[in-house]
């Protein structure tokens, strides 16, 4: 029992850390695993950052194209990088939003860049969050941007991952009526308010739901160190109806 309440350089309990990383070892296996079961063949990586959720989809054995969108210049330089050595994935330097536009995004080490200002709880937590850099970034909505970047959705059988820092519920509504054309989606759910005006949980799963898509996984992605409470989930939903059909042996 003394590992399990053991602390890491950084404070936090050893079984947080260790949790974390059997949660990312469960998506790189589980994700291709629903995604041959629903067909996926293109995935839309929102909020891609350096291509680390691309990069554990190929680990797992996703073979499809993936899209990745990713504002932040540092950022994206390595995405681009990464998606040059693969035929299968193209990187676009934007923003993805209910208008397009441009705004100001608030820029900072790591994967904590949000177009969204942090509450005072979040700066907190994540000190880095308290003097970001502010980079004018152009927004497109996805709907508009689908076109230019895969031809269009004609049979295809597309995956949507969110991972924007509270703006998730944004890019979504930017997908308009796209959205049905989705066998299944990926989004950050927070229990927390890091970010000024970022969505609840209950709220973001309100909009997943009514739009058809239904709960395959829940990942703790972040906890308190002091409370154990969990501050956000990945959340991984599928459309069950459009279940890819197989041949029953025999």
């Amino acid at each position: 029992m003394a590992l399990l309440g053991r602390k890491n350089k950084n404070k936090r309990p050893q079984w947080m850390v260790d949790e974390k990383s059997v949660f990312e070892d469960l998506q790189r296996v589980q994700l291709p695993a629903l995604f041959e079961m629903y067909g996926v063949d293109c995935v839309i990586d929102v909020g891609a950052h350096e291509g680390e959720y691309a990069e554990r989809l190929r680990a797992g054995g996703y073979e499809g194209e993936i899209v990745s969108f990713e504002p932040v210049p540092r950022a994206f330089a390595e995405l681009e990088r990464k998606a040059a050595a693969d035929e299968g994935w193209s990187a676009h330097r934007l923003a993805l939003g209910r208008e397009d536009g441009s705004t100001t995004m608030n820029v900072v080490p790591g994967t904590l860049s949000s177009i969204l200002p942090a509450t005072k709880f979040g700066a907190g937590r994540y000190p880095r969050l308290q003097e970001p850099e502010e980079v004018e970034v152009e927004v497109r909505r996805l709907d508009r941007v689908l076109d230019e970047t895969l031809g269009g959705l004609d049979g295809r059988r597309p995956f949507l991952k969110l991972d924007t820092q509270g703006f998730d519920l944004d890019v979504f509504a930017g997908a308009g009526g796209a959205i049905d054309r989705f066998v299944g989606m990926q989004s950050e759910l927070a229990l927390m308010e890091i970010y000024k005006g970022m969505p609840s949980m209950q709220e973001a799963l309100a909009a997943y739901e009514g739009a058809g898509f239904e709960i395959a996984a829940l990942y703790p992605v972040s906890r308190q160190t002091r409370t154990g409470r969990v501050l956000e989930y990945d959340c991984v939903m599928v459309r069950a109806k459009v279940l890819k059909k197989t041949k029953k042996p025999g």
